[in-house]
């Protein structure tokens, strides 16, 4: 009796894992090759959708004759808002793209201060204390050093989405192809 050793192909319900993971991986060869062009081509699109969004909120202002006066004006000053926005961010992509790229790394660092101080004022709550000041120590550090240089960080962040999309795509990938254990 001889085993195949032909490579499993996917079946249907794993294509999915399959296509994830290749899309995963094109994402994250994009974000490491073309770092800056990626991230300005996903500002196009918040920029896009802000656009959208505005056109979407200003026609259920104007057409929802069903609601009351402040909320048709407020959905279409929602509306302008947005189309501004998202105008603005076309009109000058580069600077609204390291805007954002700043934005992310100052938000992050922000939260990660917040949850590291968070974790120490649950302390005894318990769970195990030693790890739980470490995780706060890391948290709060990384947090601050985040906020030491938002621009290097956000780079930073950006080569880490793009290694991280890579592996998780390879991964994706090879589930795909892998032997069921149901």
């Amino acid at each position: 009796m001889t085993t195949s050793t032909a490579p499993a192909t996917p079946t249907p319900l794993r294509v999915p894992l399959l296509v994830g993971g290749i899309v995963s991986i094109g994402f994250g060869i994009a974000i490491l090759v073309w770092p800056a062009i990626t991230a300005a081509a996903l500002t196009g699109v918040i920029a896009v959708y802000a656009v959208l969004a505005g056109v979407v909120y200003g026609a259920i202002g104007i057409t929802a004759k069903h609601q009351s006066t402040g909320s048709r004006i407020g959905h279409v000053l929602l509306g302008l808002v947005f189309i501004v926005a998202g105008v603005f961010a076309f009109s000058s992509l580069q600077q609204t793209t390291g805007f954002l790229a700043v934005f992310v790394a100052v938000m992050i660092g922000v939260m990660w201060i917040v949850e590291g101080f968070t974790a120490l004022f649950t302390l005894g709550e318990g769970g195990s204390k030693a790890a739980t000041i470490i995780f706060a120590i890391i948290s709060i550090v990384a947090g601050f050093v985040l906020l030491s240089s938002p621009l290097w960080s956000a780079v930073l962040l950006w080569w880490l989405l793009g290694i991280w999309l890579i592996v998780l795509g390879v991964l994706n990938a090879v589930r795909a192809f892998s032997k069921s254990e149901a």
